[in-house]
């Protein structure tokens, strides 16, 4: 039988549920959780996914603050904006939306970021502390999302064999160093581009999880019987027929794959939703630790 859905969007709406009751609390103690998006430039899919943000903030009853730069802006007026932003009492946490245009650098932008308001998790700081097993730190909101999928659907971890196909800092490494803290207990392989007989790999996988931007690369035969696959690809195919012009595709070939896994994400649908809901609990976390007014 076809496997059984992981449902991002249903998970993703308790957990802003979760968050916005939570900021009722924080606001009647006088702290009114704050985010601020920096968008330097005019990516199109930058752009939506900002938009999606600041209104997920506002129905979560946070103050939301949406900082547009042209994509001339220099990596000094960029640095400047990021330091005005450090200081600003109003803002709990920040992030630079990415990609950046080629003439600014990115890593220096992230070591700018104060680590107490990096809640996106890509601060080095950060990036150490979840690798260490700290938990005063922020993880990368998608990782951290396919946690809270994996959690929220029961899915055993301890002992469980996971693949991570992809090793980028955004989601394969601290995807690994989540799956492997104690209380998960994942025994955690990340195959990459020079991985040989990769589907040697994929087909031992207890959980697969597939983040590498190829459209439909998992096919059914990589997948073993049962497993559950965690798809964080997410990538626009071409179809004329198509309103827009082109669909939504995931790294897995969604129809193939179901009928061989146990569980599975969708795209879109699946490990998506998650990463906006889990960027705004982090945003709650850290007014959270704001002495009261």
């Amino acid at each position: 039988m076809p496997a059984e859905l992981l449902d991002g969007i249903a998970a993703a709406r308790v957990i802003r549920d979760e968050v916005a009751e939570a900021v009722r609390v924080q606001r009647a103690r006088g702290v009114v959780p704050g985010l601020a998006v920096v968008l330097v430039g005019e990516d199109p899919a930058s752009t939506v996914y900002v938009r999606n943000k600041g209104r997920a903030c506002e129905e979560a009853g946070m103050h939301s603050v949406t900082i547009r730069l042209a994509a001339s802006t220099t990596q000094a007026e960029l640095l400047a904006v990021v330091d005005q932003l450090n200081t600003d009492p109003a803002i709990h946490g920040m992030l630079v939306q990415m990609p950046l245009p080629a003439h600014c650098n990115a890593d220096e932008v992230i070591r700018r970021i104060d680590p107490a308001k990096d809640v996106d998790g890509f601060h080095p700081i950060n990036a150490g502390k979840l690798i260490i097993g700290e938990r005063d730190g922020f993880a990368p909101c998608t990782p951290a999302g396919v946690m809270e999928l994996l959690r929220r659907y029961q899915v055993p971890t301890a002992g469980a064999e996971v693949v991570i196909l992809g090793r980028s800092n955004i989601v394969g490494k601290p995807m690994a160093s989540l799956l492997v803290q104690p209380g998960v207990d994942a025994t955690v392989t990340i195959c990459h581009s020079r991985t040989r007989n990769l589907a040697q790999h994929t087909r031992r996988a207890d959980i697969l999880i597939a983040a590498i931007g190829r459209p439909k690369f998992v096919t059914s035969d990589m997948v073993k019987p049962g497993a559950t696959v965690i798809d964080v690809g997410i990538n626009r195919v071409d179809e004329p027929r198509a309103k827009n012009g082109y669909i939504l595709a995931g790294d897995v070939d969604f129809a193939a794959v179901r009928e061989v896994a146990g569980r599975i994400t969708p795209v879109p649908g699946g490990v998506g939703p998650l990463t906006i809901a889990m960027l705004l609990r982090s945003t709650l976390v850290a007014a959270s630790r704001v002495p009261a007014a």
